[in-house]
């Protein structure tokens, strides 16, 4: 799993390449975490173009991260996802708690 960060504003625009899973879940965690933290951030963006596969470890952090946000005001969002991860998403039911958007510009102008 590769991570790349991208902060615009108080949005933080995660990018995942690879697999969400329990081997890649905590270390994901602590990096996002860190990000919100240091950068003064109150939304965050999940970006899936790369993603290629999620369990539920990897739900767990997403809905971890929509909580750390949520605490500070903000709220989540979701672009770029293929058919399996956002079937994922609609059997776990993140799409009551997790918007999703277009593209990146959409997501930061409506979060």
């Amino acid at each position: 799993m590769r991570i790349h960060f991208e902060t615009i504003d108080n949005h933080l625009i995660v990018k995942l390449n690879g697999e969400l899973d329990h081997h890649t879940a905590e270390e994901i965690r602590e990096e996002v975490d860190k990000e919100i933290d240091n950068n003064n951030i109150k939304h965050i963006i999940f970006d899936l173009e790369d993603m290629n596969f999620m369990d539920s470890s990897g739900i767990g952090v997403v809905i971890g991260r929509y909580k750390k946000v949520q605490k500070l005001g903000g709220q989540a969002g979701v672009i770029n996802m293929n058919h399996r991860v956002e079937r994922i998403f609609k059997m776990s039911g993140l799409f009551n708690i997790i918007k999703k958007f277009e593209n990146k510009n959409e997501a930061i102008e409506r979060l």
